[in-house]
């Protein structure tokens, strides 16, 4: 005899694991912490969710944990007519990571005028969301102090100050740096350049730094400058004053892979050829990178294992009220193609 299953909106979670064979918790993990289930189990389970049409209920879940199964993220400003491709693959790379741990990513951002940190009161006042996750995040951030003060949940993409929860992930980009100098040097490279940004970003400094410990571990002749600004114009200008002068570096490396754009029309407009004449690296390995001519050797940072090493101490930190004690470096991968020749 053919045994009918209920289906849709009647369904309920009891059901579900009559039809699955396990017990309601098992159900229940499945849906909350599907990390805790065998492979197999969990294979099952979801595909007899999705056949039955089973959806939890989620003012009940919230009441049961105290949660809402909310992240917010403050977004950072951007120009979306020449948007960040890194940031919006961020965006994406926490998105699949909350969504894998059951919760959604809430995107926010202050009102024209109003303070950063008057926008997360609100939230906070208004009990919709769990915890924040923070990025671009600056030594004397106020987001970070008044959530360190008020004890609210957080996890930052950049390091906190010591006196704030240490809740945070990076990119080791200090070895980064000094492993793409390191590349440089095992080609024979002895006289290097670093083309700085103008802005004084903590990420920008530890590529600095990187650039600088690399030098002195190989033993190299550095000399930095610094892009003046923005402008294209300028940074291809700037670059070529470095490239005319009579003690010529025979590599670049750029702070960032738009930076390594100016240094590459500067490179032929001083009739030099990329790879060649002049060894360039960036760091980000933007989209773009792979389509130049050369393609760029550049620095890859590891979003999804960020983003996912951010949600788990998140929510460590929201259902089970333990804070991670030190930060989290993560390496950088190096993405070695033709612009760094030989």
């Amino acid at each position: 005899m053919e045994t009918h299953r209920p289906r849709g909106r009647g369904v309920t979670i009891e059901d579900v694991a009559r039809a699955a064979g396990v017990s309601r918790q098992t159900v229940s993990n499945a849906l909350n912490a599907p990390y805790r289930l065998k492979a197999e189990t969990l294979e099952r389970v979801t595909a007899l969710i999705e056949e039955l049409g089973y959806r939890p209920d989620q003012s009940a879940r919230s009441l049961r944990s105290g949660t809402r199964r909310i992240i917010a993220y403050p977004t950072p400003e951007d120009d979306p007519t020449n948007p960040n491709p890194l940031m919006g693959g961020f965006l994406e790379a926490i998105v699949a990571a909350a969504g894998e741990a059951g919760y959604h990513i809430l995107l926010v951002r202050p009102h024209p005028g109003q303070d950063q940190t008057r926008a997360l009161e609100e939230l906070i006042a208004a009990r919709t969301v769990d915890g924040f996750l923070l990025s671009d995040v600056l030594h004397d951030d106020p987001r970070v102090a008044y959530l360190a003060g008020r004890g609210f949940p957080f996890a930052a993409f950049g390091r906190t100050a010591s006196e704030h929860p240490q809740n945070w992930v990076d990119v080791d980009t200090v070895q980064a740096m000094i492993d793409l100098v390191g590349l440089l040097a095992a080609a024979g490279h002895r006289r290097i350049a670093f083309l700085a940004s103008s802005s004084r970003l903590p990420w920008m400094d530890h590529r600095r730094d990187g650039f600088q410990a690399g030098v002195r571990r190989h033993g190299l002749r550095g000399q930095e400058i610094s892009a003046p600004g923005d402008d294209p114009g300028e940074i291809v200008a700037a670059t070529r004053e470095l490239l005319g002068g009579r003690a010529r570096p025979t590599a670049v490396v750029a702070a960032g892979d738009w930076l390594a754009l100016g240094v590459y029309a500067a490179a032929r407009a001083e009739g030099l050829s990329i790879g060649t004449d002049l060894a360039v690296a960036g760091f980000n390995d933007l989209p773009v990178t792979a389509f130049l001519q050369p393609a760029l050797t550049t620095v890859r940072l590891p979003l999804r294992q960020i983003a996912g090493a951010l949600v788990t101490r998140l929510l460590k930190t929201v259902e089970d009220g333990v804070t991670p004690q030190a930060g989290l470096l993560l390496p950088g991968e190096l993405v070695v193609r033709a612009s760094s020749g030989g």
